[in-house]
């Protein structure tokens, strides 16, 4: 398998799963749960370094389940769980519609749209999420006019209180959005929706306009450019002129 085609968090959870099979044998043998649960945490932080994850999905695979240990062993009331739940559906159950999980794009994403982002050009966030990187763009180019579509309900609210009078912030899918109406659109996505985009992208953009995504390919269509950002997630833009 090659996990660099997987989205962040399917692969963190498969590869958490595949750090305990070798450690069932002892499992089965009476080991105390506590060491193999570390020793899990170690698998798991060797295996997503081997396949490539970013650094911080590192540190949740190694932490994920000595953590829901402690949690086990915490006296925790049920309705906290169920809080938790609540929080994760309104941020998050989208994603098993549209494929795409929440990113949060770097500040060096930022600097690279805004030096090719023409002047006082209209630019749109596909999937803004928590209105970062809209927030940081208009503080480094307050000429253009900015636009962001969120499909998470709570991911929008908090996009919409951030963004009051720097952007406008609608909530729905990516895929009602007219892109004719923009110099720059950006994605930050997964694999899964590009070719969609990318064909949408070629009905409704103008000539002349950028497509812009974060980390993920179209299959089959070379970028007219590529930026290396060398952040903290090892991303690149990948940029196509309509």
């Amino acid at each position: 398998m090659t996990w660099r085609r997987l989205p962040p968090a399917p692969a963190a959870l498969l590869l958490s799963l595949a750090a305990w099979l070798p450690l069932l044998p002892l499992l089965t043998m009476g080991w105390p749960l506590l060491p193999l649960v570390f020793m899990q945490a170690g698998l798991a932080l060797i295996l997503s370094r081997r396949a490539g994850l970013p650094t911080w999905w590192q540190a949740i695979v190694a932490a994920f389940c000595p953590l829901l240990w402690l949690a086990s062993q915490a006296q925790i009331h049920p309705l906290w769980f169920l809080a938790g739940f609540a929080l994760l559906a309104s941020t998050s159950l989208g994603s098993l519609k549209t494929r795409v999980p929440l990113y949060l794009s770097s500040r060096r994403a930022v600097a690279a749209v805004a030096a090719r982002a023409p002047t006082g050009g209209k630019v749109l966030d596909l999937g803004c999420g928590l209105g970062g990187w809209l927030s940081d763009l208009k503080a480094s180019r307050p000429d253009l006019a900015l636009s962001g579509v969120e499909m998470a309900p709570l991911n929008w609210l908090v996009s919409r209180l951030r963004l009051a009078g720097k952007a406008e912030v609608r909530l729905g899918s990516l895929w009602d959005v007219d892109l004719s109406a923009y110099d720059l659109v950006y994605a930050y996505l997964s694999p899964a929706p590009m070719p969609e985009l990318w064909r949408k992208a070629m009905r409704e953009m103008r000539p002349g306009s950028l497509l812009v995504s974060n980390t993920f390919a179209v299959p089959g269509i070379e970028p007219d450019e590529i930026v290396e950002l060398n952040d903290l997630s090892q991303a690149r833009l990948l940029i196509w002129r309509r």
